[in-house]
This record gives structure tokens, sequence and C-alpha cells, in this order.
């Protein structure tokens, strides 16, 4: 074992425990051992043991290994970067309620600081917008405006922040980083607490003269009208990416995305299957044992259709062509008509009796199948 402990040993948990209890053992072992609550000359290593076998047990990959080979197996199969990334710290250390926590702050807490956290430029948030078509719009294409809310970078400072004539200066709080550093040492253990800036909030950069138009945050809020193109055949769910459509980004970071999501309203005589549509005709029972040739709604107008002598209800007619186009490809599905026919009510005397004198003519009998 090279000198280190049994990870399940380490959490107190059996060989074959489950997730479950590996994540309660944990929660229950991090809170005893944290350094910030436990001032104990070995809190700090003991914590280290408890996340390392917490990041390997979690893991069902590396357990298997470690299962297998041992303490061994995981130095030869995997770095620490790999084994310490693979466990959800950020939600485990949230849950806990410790005020930092992560994967930077491990490697900080235990490698002084391998990790860094990216204070340069940053890409601006993407923006999520819903719009509503007619099954028509989405079969056919069609092209439209529509009007996003969301920041877009001030005209007045160009994003600086600062009245026009005068320029940011670096943070003295920070010296640019955006953030505060402070570290604590636990015999050969040090901990690094990393905190947002409050006299920059993590910007890096002070601001005396601020922009009017802005009030120094560099950018403002605008309702834009955006040209979008839906190409036929869409179908509801897909998204389309408009690129640099998204957040202006800070620190002279590039735009996000803006992703419009479809939503296709629902259509009185249409189903939408794939490419095809379903619709259905109701005829008479009449009309089903003789024969008719009906006028079917499609999307392109009235198409013909045959329906041939003794139809049964529920049969399906295919009209070919007469679909949703492909949206990757040419061409286009079918559209489909399920014949229902209608059987008559409220009938007069003299039809029951035409029908009764059919029905014994013909020998109408149930039969089954």
């Amino acid at each position: 074992m090279g000198g280190k402990r049994d990870y399940y040993e380490v959490l107190n948990v059996p060989r074959d425990a489950s997730k479950e209890d590996i994540k309660r053992a944990y929660r229950k072992l991090a809170l005893e051992y944290h350094p910030d609550r436990n001032k104990s000359r070995d809190a700090g290593e003991r914590f280290k043991e408890i996340s390392e076998a917490y990041a390997v047990l979690s893991d069902d990959e590396k357990r298997m290994q470690y299962d297998q080979w041992g303490h061994e197996g995981i130095r030869g199969r995997y770095t620490w970067d790999d084994i310490f990334r693979g466990a959800d710290f950020d939600r485990i250390f949230r849950d806990l309620g410790f005020g930092f926590g992560g994967f930077d702050t491990i490697f900080d807490m235990f490698f002084g600081g391998r990790a860094r956290r990216r204070y340069g430029p940053q890409r601006g948030a993407d923006l999520r917008y819903d719009l509503e078509i007619s099954l028509e719009e989405a079969a056919f294409g069609l092209k439209t405006e529509i009007e996003v809310p969301g920041s877009e970078v001030c005209k007045t400072c160009h994003g600086s922040g600062a009245k026009p004539g005068t320029a940011p200066k670096t943070c003295p709080k920070c010296n640019g980083t955006g953030e505060i550093r402070r570290t604590k040492s636990f015999g050969f253990t040090h901990l690094t607490e990393i905190e947002t800036c409050n006299e920059c909030h993590g910007r890096g950069i002070s601001i005396e003269d601020l922009c009017r138009e802005c009030k120094g945050t560099g950018t403002v809020q605008r309702l834009r009208r955006i040209k979008l193109k839906i190409p036929p055949g869409i179908d509801d769910g897909y998204s389309l990416r408009l690129v640099d459509e998204g957040e202006p980004g800070t620190r002279g970071g590039p735009k996000g995305d803006l992703y419009v999501v479809i939503h296709v309203k629902p259509h009185d005589l249409f189903r939408r299957e794939g490419d095809d549509l379903l619709c259905e005709a109701h005829i008479g029972f009449t009309q089903a044992a003789l024969g008719v040739k009906i006028s079917v709604p499609t999307l392109d107008g009235k198409a013909r259709l045959e329906i041939p002598a003794g139809t049964q209800t529920g049969t399906l007619f295919r009209l070919r062509g007469k679909g949703v186009p492909h949206l990757h490809g040419s061409g286009r599905g079918d559209q489909l008509v399920r014949v229902i026919v209608k059987t008559p009510t409220n009938l007069t005397r003299h039809q029951k009796e035409l029908l009764a004198e059919l029905a014994k003519e013909m020998k109408e009998e149930a039969t089954f199948g």
C-alpha cells in the first residue's frame, strides 16, 4: 500500500458500500476535519486524506481500478489532477456550507496553488429566446425579426465604464487580479482562501469618474431587433444558434451566442410524425362500402384521394410528397390519411327498414378473430 491507508478504512465504509453510503461518510468526515472548523494540527492532512479517498471511491472507473490494483494501480493510471477532477467538489463544498471550494481550491490547499482562476477576458453569457411558429411556417421556413432584451457595450465609453476623456486604473487593493488571497498554514499543509475583491468586484480596475450612460458597468440594456431565417422542415424543440448575438464579454472578451428555441403550435388538422403528416377523413358507411373520391386538405392546398369500395375504418392512405420538407436534404415526407367510417345515428323509420332489409339480404352476423 506504500504507506497509505486503505481508502475504505479512511472513510470508514465497507468495500461493498453504495455511492450514497460513500457520499454520506465523506460529508460527515469532511465536516469534522475541515481546517475551517477543526483547528487541530493534523486536521489538514486528515482532510486531504478523506478528500483523496472520496475522489477515487466516488468514481466508478477509479474505484474499479483501486479495488483490483490498490494504490499502485491508481497511481499508474491517473495523475493526481485526474483523481481530484473526478469529484464534484464544487457541489459537495456548497452542501457542507464552506465559503470556498471546488477544484481550484483543492489544489491551492494541497499543492500550493497549481490551479489558477482566470481573471482575463471573459466570454459573454449565452441568451435564449423562445419563438412560437405555426406548422406551415415550420414546414416552409420563415424570415422574420425578433426583439431580444439584453446588454450591449456602452457606445459612450466603449465598454470601459469610465467617463469619456478618462481611463480606468488598476485596482490598488488587488493589484488588478480581481481577487484577494489569504494563506493559512497547518503544519506542512497550506490552505489558500480566495475571495473576489470587494473594491473592484472582481474587475481588477477602479474607476474614479463613472460614465453617465452606463453608470460604470460598461454595458447598457437595449431591446435589439435581430433578423432571423428559419429553415424549411424545422421541428418543435430545435434551436438555432446565432453567433455573437448574446451578452457582451467582459474585459475585452468575445460576445456570447443567442439560441432561438422553436416551438411549433398544434395544428387543427395535422399531427406531425417526423417529416410525415397525419390527418383523419371521416366518411359515411355507404361511401366506404361503395367507394368514393374525396378532397383532402394538404399544406399545398386540396388533393384528390380515391377511397376504394370496401374500405374498413382505420385504413391508412398515403399522399406521397405532401408532408414536411426534409430539414437536412432534399425532398419531403408524406401525408397519411386515416379513414374513419362514421356509423349513422338518429335514423328515420324508413332508413331503419332499408338497413334491416340490407342486413337480412347480406346475412350479417358477428365474427371473431
